[in-house]
C-alpha cells in the first residue's frame, strides 16, 4: 500500500495497544515509524530494473526478521523516553505496526515475500488496490481525533472499520471472479488463468485478465454493471518468442514473480517482457528491456501510465455502471472477444 496508508496503519495499531499509558503523540509517531521502515528497501538499488522490483517487499517485509527487530525498536524507544517499565508495552505495539505492514501489502497484488528466509514466494491476495481512500481515510480520522483529544474508541473504530474494508473487498473480489468466469464459459473460452484486481482507488470496478496459451484478454466488470456482458479485448501474450528469451534471468524472474501474468514482444531489435497485472491497456507500469535476450547486460524499465485525465474520466464512470470503452479497447485495430482467433498471434 501506499506510504500515507502504512503511517497511519502503524499509527492506529499503536495507538490502540499502548492508549493512555503514554502520550497518544508518542505512540502515534513510532506507529508512523514502524509502519514505514519495512518500504526503505524502496531506496536500494541492485542494478538491475527487474531485481529492483523482486526484491522489494523482500527481507524488509518477512514476518521473522520484523519480528526479530521488534524487541530493538521498543529498547531504542523506552531508552529515548524514558518509559523503561513500557517496555513489553511498547514491543507489543512496535511488533504489531511492522507486521501488518506486510500484511496490509499482501492485500495488494504486487507480491510480497512474508516467508524470507524459507520461501521467496510473493504472497498477493490482489483484493486492494495500492492506494484507496475508502481504507486509508478511517485510519486517519480515528487517529487524528484522538490526537486532538477525543477517546480511544475513535482510533478503535477506525481500525475496526479499515478492517472490515478489508473484508468486503475480498468478497466483492469473488463477486467479480464468478462472473468472468461464467461469461468466459458461456462464449466457450477456456482460460488457463484469471487475475481480477480492483481497478484504481476503488472496490466497485475490477480489472480481468484472462491468460490463454497465445493470447491474454483484457475486460472490466463493476459491481453496478447489471447483467450487461464484458467486453472483452484480446493481446498476443508473446508465447513463440519464448525460445528466445529462455535463457534470461530477468525474464524468468518476471514470470515466477507475475505467477504467469506477463506477456513478451519485440522491442526494436530486442525484447520486451511486461507484467501485466499492474497497468491497464495500453500501459503498464512494470514493462522491462530485454536487450537481445541473453541477459548479457542488465535489464531498464520502460513502462509507462494511461493519461490520468482521460483515465480519471473513464474510471469516474465506469464505477457509476456507464459503459465505456476501456483504454485498450479504444485502441486502432484493437481486436475484441468474438472477432479474434485465440488459436494464433493476434494480428
Amino acid at each position: 500500500m501506499d506510504s500515507l496508508t502504512q503511517i497511519a496503519l502503524g499509527s492506529a495499531v499503536t495507538v490502540a495497544v499502548m492508549g493512555r499509558r503514554t502520550a497518544v503523540w508518542k505512540s502515534a509517531l513510532w506507529g508512523a515509524v514502524a509502519g514505514t521502515l519495512p518500504d526503505l528497501d524502496a531506496f536500494i538499488d541492485h542494478g538491475d530494473a527487474v531485481l529492483n522490483m523482486v526484491l522489494h517487499r523482500a527481507e524488509s517485509h518477512a514476518l521473522l526478521f520484523l519480528t526479530l527487530f521488534s524487541p530493538l525498536l521498543a529498547w531504542v524507544v523506552t531508552r529515548l523516553h524514558a518509559e523503561g517499565r513500557l517496555w513489553r508495552r511498547w514491543w507489543l505495539a512496535l511488533w504489531l505496526a511492522l507486521v501488518t505492514h506486510p500484511l496490509l501489502d499482501t492485500m495488494t497484488v504486487y507480491g510480497t515475500q512474508l516467508l524470507q528466509p524459507f520461501s521467496d514466494h510473493p504472497f498477493g491476495v490482489g483484493s486492494l488496490f495500492i492506494i484507496d481512500p475508502a481504507y486509508t481515510l478511517p485510519l486517519l480520522v480515528g487517529v487524528i481525533a484522538v490526537q486532538c483529544g477525543a477517546r480511544l474508541s475513535w482510533n478503535h473504530a477506525g481500525l475496526a472499520l479499515s478492517t472490515l474494508y478489508i473484508g468486503w473487498s475480498v468478497l466483492a473480489q469473488q463477486q467479480a471472479t464468478d462472473v468472468a468466469r461464467a461469461d468466459l464459459q458461456s462464449r466457450g473460452v477456456e482460460v488457463q488463468q484469471l487475475l481480477v484486481t480492483p481497478a484504481p482507488f476503488n472496490t466497485v470496478l475490477w480489472r480481468l485478465v484472462a491468460m490463454t496459451p497465445t493470447h491474454y484478454l483484457e475486460g472490466h466488470y463493476g459491481l453496478l454493471d447489471g447483467d450487461r456482458q464484458i467486453t472483452w479485448t484480446v493481446h498476443d501474450r508473446g508465447a513463440d518468442l519464448e525460445p528466445a528469451i529462455a535463457g534470461h534471468a530477468g525474464a524468468q524472474r518476471i514470470r515466477a514473480f507475475s505467477h504467469g501474468f506477463y506477456s513478451l514482444s519485440r522491442e526494436g531489435s530486442g525484447y520486451a517482457v511486461t507484467d501485466l497485472r499492474m497497468g491497464q491497456e495500453p500501459a503498464y507500469i512494470f514493462r522491462f528491456d530485454l536487450g537481445d535476450g541473453s541477459g548479457a547486460a542488465p535489464t531498464a524499465r520502460t513502462g509507462q501510465r494511461n493519461d490520468v485525465a482521460s483515465g480519471l474520466r473513464w474510471l469516474s464512470a465506469r464505477v457509476r455502471g456507464i459503459e465505456v470503452p476501456s483504454p485498450g479497447a479504444q485502441l486502432p485495430g484493437v481486436k475484441l472477444l468474438g472477432s479474434a482467433e485465440l488459436s494464433g498471434p493476434a494480428r
